[in-house]
């Protein structure tokens, strides 16, 4: 007998603003203000946890512009008079009674009480979970937002639906002499399932494989400071799945040895140079000069969403509800970003469909029960 649900989602994303998600306070060595990087492979990534609180925040932004003008009364005297909170739920009504009550993920019955304070950090953790409908702050506890994330109230806490990965480097963009080439390296692509079945894994220690020849008067192509011989070879690598982020061309790849793939990629990373203004004098403060490292636009990054449905809990959203949640609230990523200075050039990604398959089948990643 089964007793969950789980799905797993591929993402994609490309940056179109550097991206900085700093590790908090300052560091002595090449800059100042230093990014979240992989412990295992010294790459720099966008943490699950940075990725999670911002689409939580995001789906709470677009669920209260959809019904903030439709939400029932909840603090009305007959809703403090009549049954259960369960049975009101059922009971009260969205006002203009939209024709896709229930079928709509923003129009899910348990929304009726969501705010935007179903974002961020719980302001009320003290208060047990039948008051919160009559409360101003903090997290609901029923909405779909809160049921996704999760939440913690005072009688009881509930661990949230879904369950972010890392955002890793893809493709990294590296400007040559040759224009500007995505690097990458066999490993990756294994580990993303692009490149195609008896493709060796072996890679050459020494050499960069390119897959159209870019000239064919050098044998050396320029990535950065270093200087690295290349071989053409043909290789199939599948970026269909990026084909509605990005038109990503053979010739435009370039797969380098693992060994120095971190070498490459932290030495071509943007680094901004910032300093503050003295507001009496508007002009430059002195001893105010500081520096961020950040990852360059045109980054191809990857990673994966997996959603758990508990099967005797029917309080909680049909996966299809919450996967449509994501799916209309990612847009935020391209205007409002994520990490830090967007309001200073940074922070815009653009992701790709989430492509979600009701009836999918379970060994591609569908839905599936387990025992």
């Amino acid at each position: 007998m089964g007793e969950a649900l789980t799905k797993k989602i591929d993402i994609f994303a490309i940056s179109t603003d550097p991206i900085y998600i700093g590790t908090g306070g300052y560091t002595i060595g090449r800059v100042d203000n230093t990014i979240v990087r992989d412990p295992i492979t010294n790459i720099p990534k966008i943490p699950g946890s940075s990725l999670a609180g911002t689409w939580r925040y995001y789906m709470a932004l677009k669920l209260i512009s959809e019904i903030k003008d439709k939400k029932p009364d909840f603090n009305s005297t007959e809703y403090e008079s009549h049954g259960n909170l369960k049975e009101k739920f059922e009971r009260y009504k969205w006002k203009n009674e939209p024709e896709e009550d229930g079928k709509k993920w923003e129009y899910w019955k348990y929304n009726k009480i969501a705010r935007i304070t179903c974002a961020g950090q719980d302001e009320s953790p003290n208060i047990e979970i039948n008051e919160t409908p009559s409360s101003k702050t903090g997290h609901c506890g029923h909405c779909i937002v809160c049921k996704a994330f999760g939440f913690s109230k005072k009688d009881i806490s509930s661990q949230g639906m879904l369950f972010f990965s890392d955002l890793h480097i893809l493709f990294f963009p590296v400007y040559t002499r040759f224009g500007t080439k995505w690097i990458t390296s066999k490993r990756i692509l294994i580990e993303n399932g692009l490149l195609e079945n008896g493709e060796s894994k072996e890679n050459n220690e020494e050499k960069a494989i390119v897959l159209e020849n870019p000239s064919e008067n050098n044998k050396y192509i320029n990535l950065g400071w270093l200087n690295l011989p290349y071989e053409v070879r043909s290789i199939n690598i599948q970026t269909d799945k990026l084909k509605n982020l990005y038109e990503l061309s053979g010739k435009d790849i370039v797969i380098v040895p693992d060994q120095l793939l971190s070498h490459i990629i932290n030495s071509n990373l943007e680094v901004r140079t910032s300093v503050s203004i003295d507001p009496i004098t508007g002009a430059a403060k002195e001893g105010a000069l500081f520096t961020s490292e950040a990852i360059p636009r045109g980054t191809i990054f990857s990673g994966n969403i997996r959603i758990f449905k508990r099967l005797n809990d029917d309080t909680l959203p049909e996966i299809k509800l919450v996967c449509e949640a994501l799916e209309d609230s990612k847009h935020f990523f391209e205007t409002l970003g994520i990490g830090g200075m967007t309001t200073r050039g940074f922070g815009r990604l653009k992701m790709s469909s989430l492509n979600y398959k009701e009836n999918e089948n379970p060994a591609s990643g569908g839905e599936n029960g387990e025992s």
